[in-house]
């Protein structure tokens, strides 16, 4: 199980580690989006902290409606107390976990400030 918060500004938040290939785990707290349908989004200077290594370049239409154009890394997740690859998108915001990594997952949240975040493994 997972769990995290939700903050006054109404945002789900769990913490979430993430390794690169020098096998260190790095811990932070993430955003849970519903609306983003990748894995896991992180800034450069996380990536970069991390050493994750390039995969690809990937396109989105965000919700404003313009397209964006990105590089997508290779990580480790532990998620479910299991260590799971993932592909982590580069953008400039707050770390953001995705359906792609929720998926198989349980998400119960109190929506208020304080209010519990659960993630349960179906």
């Amino acid at each position: 199980m997972i769990t995290g918060i939700v903050t006054a500004g109404r945002e789900a938040i769990i913490r979430l580690k993430v390794r690169g290939p020098n096998g260190r785990w790095r811990q932070f707290d993430a955003v849970v989006d519903t609306g983003f349908d990748g894995w896991l989004c992180l800034p450069s200077p996380m990536i970069a902290q991390l050493g994750l290594p390039w995969c690809r370049r990937g396109r989105a239409q965000l919700a404003d409606g313009s397209e964006c154009v990105f590089d997508i890394f290779e990580g480790t997740a532990l998620w479910h107390r299991r260590a799971q690859r993932i592909t982590v998108d580069e953008a400039d915001t707050m770390p953001l976990v995705g359906m792609a990594l929720l998926h198989g997952s349980r998400l119960e949240m109190e929506i208020r400030a304080g209010g519990k975040v659960i993630l349960k493994r179906l």
